[in-house]
């Protein structure tokens, strides 16, 4: 592929981003050689998940403490937008494995003992974690839904039943936070599982983009969970004031962007290249080519500008972060958009040979159509600023 003009790079202010973007641009040229044959196979890339642990890419926001790299939100973001112009779904998997230990480092929530345990083995054993809290009866837990799975208590601990839907990472999870409804309680708790007896996964994945990420959905039947391993729903965390968490949510609109990017990258030389027999010059630069083009740097220039913008914020407004919640969907909502806009022109550039399974656009274009349906959804962050305007 041709070297042309990367207006992203403006977004790396010092030498350990440098580092990290890196990192991730060497790993996203790999993942994109094996990309094609896992998206039409519908498997999971284990061999990627192998490299990312040699890399450290899974300690990437594991707390300096404990041996990892404690990224900002902004170096989070960085990292995966440039990941994904390689491969979106392994960018996906993995922004959903340090988002969460992200997320845990943020709240505090989970015990120290156990969060140091969880951390260390990320960094000496490579784990994988996420948190698995959508149900088919509930729908997205950000609508509000109570989960159906049941946490039962037990002497010294919990029996866990129920089934969890979209278990991103499920092929390779040895470890995995889910919600359930307390018995005891009748309140929602989130509990460490880990899998082995009672623990089952079901191939339920097969969709038209994301196809690598295995979100297929997993079964438990009474496991036994100990009392250590509950991570919220004492009745000190009714009594806590929430601490703003949401920050780590930014791995989703990084990922599509960087998507759109690598569409981008593809049609941009597909045109200085690409010169038919009719022409005497190649398509870039004919005006409705270069059109195109333009309209596809506006739009990756406003969605980067505003993400980036907003993780920046994140990061150094500490006192302000619950107020950046509506910052935060707007941000997805203007980077999914965006990116599905961006893939659509690639097309358009490439005309009908991006249709073909040889190129990558298509895969790209089913992926981007993905991040309509990651939270927040557009109607939730349309309605908050609604909201706002209106003094509600």
């Amino acid at each position: 592929m041709m070297t042309h003009s990367d207006p992203s790079n403006s977004f790396i202010r010092n030498e350990r981003e440098a580092k990290i973007a890196a990192r991730a641009d060497q790993l996203a040229a790999i993942f994109a050689e094996r990309a094609p044959k896992h998206d039409l196979d519908g498997t999971f890339p284990f061999e990627n998940f192998n490299e990312l642990r040699e890399t450290g890419y899974l300690a990437l926001t594991v707390p300096k403490q404990y041996g990892g790299e404690e990224a900002s939100i902004y170096e989070l973001v960085l990292s995966q937008e440039r990941l994904a112009r390689g491969d979106g779904s392994t960018a996906l998997a993995v922004g959903w494995h340090i988002g969460l230990l992200k997320q845990l480092h943020l709240s505090g929530a989970c015990p120290e003992p156990l969060f140091s345990e969880l951390c260390h083995e990320v960094v000496n054993d490579g784990l994988v974690m996420n948190e698995l809290a959508s149900e088919r009866a509930t729908g997205s837990p950000t609508r509000g839904g109570k989960p159906q799975t049941k946490a039962v208590k037990v002497d010294g601990g919990w029996l866990i039943s129920g089934q969890k839907s979209f278990c991103t990472l499920s092929p390779i999870l040895k470890k995995f936070i889910i919600s359930a409804t307390m018995s005891d309680t009748d309140t929602v708790g989130s509990f460490l599982v880990e899998a082995g007896e009672g623990v089952e996964i079901i191939e339920t994945w097969n969709t038209i983009g994301m196809r690598s990420t295995g979100s297929h959905d997993i079964v438990m039947n009474e496991v036994f969970v100990p009392d250590r391993h509950l991570i919220r729903g004492r009745a000190s965390d009714q009594l806590r004031k929430p601490v703003p968490t949401d920050g780590n949510m930014l791995h989703i609109p990084a990922c599509y962007l960087g998507i759109a990017h690598g569409a981008r990258d593809f049609a941009i030389d597909f045109a200085a290249k690409h010169q038919p027999n009719s022409l005497q010059t190649p398509i870039a630069e004919l005006p409705n080519i270069k059109r195109l083009i333009g309209e596809i740097e506006l739009d990756l220039t406003t969605a980067r500008t505003y993400l980036y913008h907003t993780a920046d914020r994140w990061d150094k407004e500490v006192d302000n972060r619950a107020e950046l919640k509506i910052e935060l969907g707007v941000a997805k909502h203007v980077a999914t958009n965006a990116a599905l806009r961006v893939v659509d022109h690639a097309m358009r550039i490439v005309g009908g040979l991006s249709l073909s399974r040889a190129f990558p656009l298509e895969r790209m274009y089913r992926d981007v159509r993905a991040g309509l349906h990651n939270p927040p959804m557009d109607d939730i962050v349309i309605t908050n600023l609604a909201n706002r305007a209106l003094g509600k």
